[in-house]
């Protein structure tokens, strides 16, 4: 394991070069009249944006805004991948008795999720928990190294997150994620927990639907619960979900190779690949032009390419780890935020841990940490604050 080395992004202005001569190469699909979002990425919204990205965005500015969060480097070695280099953010509360607090993006997210709740986790005050906040890029995102062997599963990243939190000097903490990282932390915590990690958050409560001879008490609330307004709502929503909105899914789940050279090749499929998630997973948030840019930009630029981001999808539905709730016996804490895209009955997600926190919000959707950070940031709080159920858990840290 190599020590922690400070990183800034560099594109190079070859690389920024090639960005803008494909940019004037693409050649643009027709499009369905009124098609709107039935047939995919409206052709208007894309035009507007490559347009933006080849001749108005300026990568430089942002690129600058991003090197002002500390970011850092450190080579790690996993069971039977060997040395891989990872990007993280790592910064420090001022606050004596702080938390430390893993971080872990998903896809078509990275290491920008955590951007704003970064000054709001790490505030010193007394009337609330302070914390340290870790938030690597997943192998294969944004500025760590890829992983070019096959069977890179759930145990394999959490080794690499508890190996990267322990090399910190964290060798007790707690979690939070959304997308991937439910899955990735929630496993993180059932392999080094309670050890290591002391508490598990997740703003997705994702879970396996109930077995037909699973627990029946389990199984009765469920199906009550499907006869409610909320399960009939609950219902439409997933059916949507699987019935309009897994296309991408299984692409990357089943062959991430073969889309994989047109996220590669194609910055403008890249982009309207990514940009279709922002908004149809998201709470009306009113995106910016240039937000769109720099979040495509990172997967554009980033240490791999674009296709080794979704390799995961392959990797961890062959093991079996697609929509589960890893067992842990942690403290766990739950976010429901209402434009998630897919719902479960919270008697099933109880049933699969030691659920101690839950918290309803009026708006907000897939990627909480961007469009809901004081929502996301204040469910933290409450958890793990003085009068909280994860008061504690992190021996000789308070969080003040």
């Amino acid at each position: 394991m190599t020590s922690e080395q400070p990183f800034k992004i560099v594109v190079s202005d070859d690389a920024l070069a090639l960005l803008k001569r494909k940019l004037d190469d693409t050649r643009l699909p027709d499009e369905v009249n009124a098609a709107e979002w039935a047939y995919g990425t409206p052709l208007a919204d894309i035009r507007r944006l490559a347009n933006r990205w080849k001749d108005g965005y300026d990568w430089r500015t942002h690129e600058r805004k991003l090197n002002a969060i500390p970011m850092f480097t450190r080579t790690i070695a996993v069971d039977g991948f060997g040395d891989l280099n990872v990007h993280y953010v790592h910064q420090k509360s001022a606050a004596k008795g702080a938390i430390p607090l893993l971080f872990v993006h998903g896809w078509p997210g990275s290491f920008l999720e955590v951007t704003k709740i970064l000054p709001l986790l790490t505030a010193d005050s007394a009337d609330h928990p302070s914390f340290h906040v870790v938030a690597p890029s997943l192998p294969g995102s944004a500025w760590s190294e890829g992983v070019l062997k096959k069977g890179f599963h759930g145990k394999h990243y959490a080794e690499l997150f508890n190996k990267l939190m322990i090399s910190l000097g964290y060798t007790e903490y707690v979690t939070q994620g959304g997308n991937w990282g439910h899955i990735l932390t929630l496993t993180t915590a059932s392999l080094y927990g309670p050890k290591h990690v002391k508490a598990s958050h997740s703003n997705i409560p994702i879970c396996e639907p109930p077995k037909l001879f699973g627990n029946p008490i389990v199984l009765l609330k469920c199906l009550i619960w499907s006869f409610t307004s909320r399960g009939r709502e609950a219902a439409a929503i997933n059916q949507d979900y699987l019935k309009n909105g897994m296309g991408y899914a299984a692409e990357q789940s089943t062959k991430p190779q073969t889309i994989g050279y047109s996220l590669a090749d194609s910055p403008v499929g890249l982009l309207a690949w990514i940009y279709e998630k922002l908004v149809l997973w998201t709470d009306a948030y009113p995106w910016t032009d240039d937000e769109v840019l720099t979040w495509v930009s990172i997967y554009w630029f980033s240490r791999a390419g674009p296709a080794a981001s979704i390799r995961i999808y392959y990797e961890l539905t062959l093991s079996a780890e697609l929509f589960v709730f890893p067992k842990t016996t942690v403290p766990v804490g739950l976010s429901f935020f209402p434009k998630e895209i897919v719902r479960f009955p919270k008697a099933l997600l109880r049933s699969k841990g030691r659920i101690v926190f839950e918290s309803e919000h009026e708006a907000g959707g897939h990627f909480a940490a961007y469009e809901q950070p004081e929502a996301l940031v204040g469910d933290l709080r409450k958890m793990f604050g003085k009068s909280g159920p994860a008061a504690g858990v992190v021996p000789g840290r308070t969080g003040y």
